[in-house]
């Protein structure tokens, strides 16, 4: 090996692991950036940029959602589809299923856009579940399940039919898909740096950045958007929008202090959503005066 007169032999080695560590970086991020471009389209029902890949179709995301609903019926205890509980949760989802296309087409209709119509090949279910869990949930391809511990917080069928009307909006806006996208992106991303040569302590570094930089914010948006959107489909199914702020009030009641701060959350605090929603209930009643029928008022107290 050649010695360098000022004794600096072991600088260019280096500067090579560097220079490659840089290649790397910069070839994975033109990658990711033609991904992104090529799979970015906007969604009618926002106007608003997301990026879907293209390989995964609402026909990839039912078949998925089968799966996980068929799991979980394995594992959970459903009730008596025959109970007055299980009666009246059917109900509410019948009638929110119903206002689908109207407010589809109303809000994709705010942003000169078409709606997709995705709902056209759901095959719709909902069960109640044995649990003392205060959630719900709708998978890709319309499988929803309510839990029991939900009703008693809900207190009536006004609040079920929020909660059912944001966890149906997930659904139809195609939010897994675009989680799906997320995790494609931040995978290439941890690639990048596991061959480029960085350590286990800068790769937590890079993806606890990317967490509280970009994929808590963009849950609590997509949380956002289908607050908004159940919010117009309760309305539309003749359900008081208003009782959004009490429910919501009751929520942060049940999850008292101890929960993470908004930042470091996959969802909006208590308090940002009942903000956020009493600023929409000026077009939640409009909603509901263009497609309530007439003279059908809110729907009775669910126990």
């Amino acid at each position: 090996m050649r010695q360098d007169p000022f004794g600096n032999q072991g600088q260019q080695p280096t500067r090579r692991r560097g220079g490659l560590r840089l290649w790397v970086l910069l070839l994975f991020a033109g990658y990711a950036a033609f991904y992104w471009f090529s799979n970015r389209t906007t969604d009618p029902l926002t106007g608003e940029k997301v990026v879907i890949d293209k390989s995964i179709s609402p026909e990839d995301e039912k078949a998925l959602g089968l799966q996980a609903y068929q799991e979980i019926l394995q594992q959970e205890r459903p009730i008596d589809q025959n109970s007055q509980e299980a009666r009246e949760v059917r109900g509410i989802a019948q009638r929110l299923i119903a206002k689908i296309p109207e407010v589809e087409d109303a809000l994709a209709a705010q942003h000169g856009l078409q709606a997709n119509h995705i709902e056209k090949s759901f095959d719709w279910a909902v069960t109640v579940l044995q649990s003392d869990q205060a959630n719900a949930f709708c998978l890709p391809g319309g499988k929803m399940a309510v839990y029991t511990g939900l009703l008693p917080i809900a207190q009536n069928a006004n609040a079920v039919a929020i909660v059912m009307g944001h966890e149906i909006s997930h659904a139809l806006l195609r939010h897994g898909a675009q989680r799906m996208t997320e995790q494609k992106l931040a995978q290439m991303g941890q690639m990048a740096g596991a061959m480029s040569g960085m350590d286990q302590s800068q790769m937590q570094a890079v993806m606890s950045i990317y967490g509280y930089g970009r994929a808590l914010p963009y849950a609590r948006k997509q949380e956002t958007q289908a607050d908004e959107m159940g919010l117009m489909l309760a309305a539309a199914a003749c359900y008081d929008p208003h009782e959004a702020v009490p429910l919501w009030q009751r929520m942060e009641q049940v999850a008292g202090s101890g929960g993470q701060p908004e930042f470091a959350s996959t969802h909006p605090n208590p308090g940002t959503r009942i903000q956020a929603l009493q600023a929409l209930m000026p077009k939640a009643m409009a909603y509901q005066q263009k497609f309530c029928p007439q003279g059908q008022g809110a729907a009775a107290g669910t126990q």
